[in-house]
């Protein structure tokens, strides 16, 4: 059986609406996994346990609204964080979970990549894969109003595996590439329950975890 732990949920993205999205994308597949569904401060002591994959659907921020804003990741945290993937463990940054960490911590160096910005009003958004990837098919394209993750992404370092474009322009949407002894998947949509639940976004969802484990 495969484990895997996870972290779902923040201000802005529903907790309900990305665990549906995942147990959907994992009982159409058939997997035999487990889930631990965790909070941020758990997770040293998941960690240890050494699971099978992390999925991280979280900003940094636990109050974004705020003047003066509190985060989470601990340069502790990520530290063990980084060891845990250089030791053979796999990491899914899925949308809030490239969103507000420090550009120059370990954290977002292990990602190679990290949120921008979006432009305030959400559109139509399509997301086309990158030919010859090991992901998803190459054939993959799908369109669901969103909001348009523009992320900085070292391509030179990483795979990209899925482009997203706009009216607003052009960025990259999924990545992957190895790290130490583990894997690193990053995948910016989605944000609405209507996209979360498209099909399309489940089965690429569903052959980002099946890369990763």
């Amino acid at each position: 059986m495969v484990r895997l732990a996870v972290v779902l949920g923040d201000y802005y993205h529903s907790y309900e609406w990305a665990k549906q999205t995942l147990e959907t994308a994992l009982n159409e597949g058939k997997q035999d996994v487990h889930i631990d569904y965790c909070q941020p401060e758990q997770l040293i002591e998941v960690l240890r346990t050494k699971p099978d994959a992390v999925i991280l659907f979280k900003e940094n921020r636990y109050n974004p609204l705020d003047e003066n804003t509190e985060t989470w990741m601990t340069e502790e945290l990520s530290l063990l964080i980084t060891n845990y993937v250089e030791n053979g463990g796999s990491w899914l940054a899925w949308h809030s979970g490239l969103a507000s960490y420090p550009v120059e911590g370990l954290y977002v160096k292990m990602l190679k990549g990290s949120f921008l910005y979006h432009p305030e009003k959400q559109q139509i958004v399509q997301y086309k894969a990158s030919e010859g990837n090991a992901v998803v098919p190459s054939s993959t394209s799908f369109e669901i109003v969103d909001e348009h993750y523009f992320v900085h992404c070292d391509k030179e370092n990483t795979n990209v595996f899925l482009v997203s474009e706009s009216i607003d322009g052009q960025s990259e949407a999924g990545w992957f590439h190895r790290y130490g002894e583990g894997k690193v998947c990053c995948l910016t949509p989605a944000h609405n329950k209507d996209g979360l639940l498209n099909e399309n976004f489940l089965i690429v969802l569903r052959n980002c975890l099946n890369w990763l484990i």
